[in-house]
């Protein structure tokens, strides 16, 4: 397989719901006037607690400092995986359960902390811009290592990287942090990965501002019991990377969108979410993709996974809801081991 890392520095932010009305006109500018900026890697998601910018430094630049803007200080950058240009047969699982053992299991077991983006078209891991030469060392036996420059993929490899191990002040394989196993839950939405043709998407602009930036409720509190399943969560990504749009929402917010616009796969499958954290997770822990990503690649289940500024969530088929939580509450009752 082939690893590609993506000719992209992103910033990881947070905005406040509250502070929301500060950022409309850039958020609208980085939407729907691609001509009028020079980003190509834009993603928000809308939790209930806050929106999450994943940018380019020139969406980035689009942003001014607010007290409502939280920025995640590191430079990210986007790695994915590409299967020597064979395209996966529709009955193989997918999503980031294809990249759980050859990709997030060695970078936890290297203390690398991930931030995970599915979309519709693929998976982006993005690492820290400080941890490459860490990420190269310890994947280049299992894939061959590009990094695009100017639109040329160029041969990576690890003596091209100074002082490997080192640089995360660890040396050799070794085991890696024990992963905490964080509380998870469930909520009832049903929700949908599709995706627009981006000419299309001046006819779907004045629904998607309604749903993006209008559509808050007081059931939705974000103070809701973290110790209880929501019985619906508040959910919606938007991502335009490289021309490429990808949209994940619940079936509620679907049905004010024009049917015929988006589309999704052949089996017009429906997902539930699986939302990772008791408490806001932070960036500095190693594991938590692992934690979900590895039983689910076990048991051959297809899952996209959305990390967010708060809070992961992982979405997975619907019919395999059920076996995913007893999977993750046994597992939550064993005791971790190394």
């Amino acid at each position: 397989m082939d690893l590609h890392i993506l000719d992209h520095r992103l910033r990881v932010i947070s905005i406040s719901k509250s502070g929301l009305v500060n950022f409309t006109h850039p958020l609208i500018k980085l939407i729907f006037l691609r001509n009028r900026t020079r980003c190509k890697f834009f993603s928000l998601t809308e939790t209930p607690e806050n929106y999450t910018v994943v940018l380019d430094e020139e969406g980035f630049k689009e942003l001014q400092p607010s007290e409502h803007l939280q920025v995640e200080n590191s430079i990210w950058l986007p790695l994915n995986v590409v299967s020597n240009g064979n395209a996966s047969s529709s009955s193989q699982a997918v999503g980031v359960t294809k990249i759980a053992k050859s990709v997030i299991a060695p970078l936890a077991q290297q203390h690398v902390s991930v931030f995970m983006l599915s979309t519709y078209q693929t998976d982006f891991i993005l690492v820290r811009e400080k941890d490459l030469s860490v990420v190269i060392s310890s994947l280049e036996e299992e894939f061959n290592i590009y990094r695009e420059v100017g639109g040329e993929s160029v041969p990576v490899l690890c003596q091209d990287v100074s002082s490997c191990l080192q640089k995360n002040g660890k040396e050799g394989r070794g085991r890696g942090p024990v992963p905490t196993v964080h509380p998870v839950l469930i909520p009832q939405n049903q929700f949908c990965v599709m995706s627009l043709d981006p000419d299309t998407l001046p006819s779907i602009a004045t629904t998607l501002i309604d749903v993006l930036f209008y559509s808050s409720s007081p059931k939705e509190d974000a103070q809701s019991s973290p110790g209880q399943d929501l019985d619906c969560i508040k959910f919606f990504s938007f991502s335009l990377i490289d021309g490429y749009i990808s949209l994940v929402m619940d079936t509620e917010a679907q049905r004010q969108f024009p049917a015929d616009l988006l589309f999704t796969s052949s089996s017009g499958e429906l997902w539930r979410m699986v939302r990772i954290g008791g408490h806001p997770l932070g960036f500095d822990e190693c594991g938590i993709v692992a934690q979900i990503s590895q039983p689910l690649a076990e048991s051959d289940i297809s899952a996209y996974y959305i990390s967010t500024f708060s809070f992961d969530h992982a979405l997975v088929p619907e019919e395999d809801i059920v076996s995913v939580t007893d999977m993750l509450q046994h597992q939550r009752k064993e005791p971790a081991t190394s």
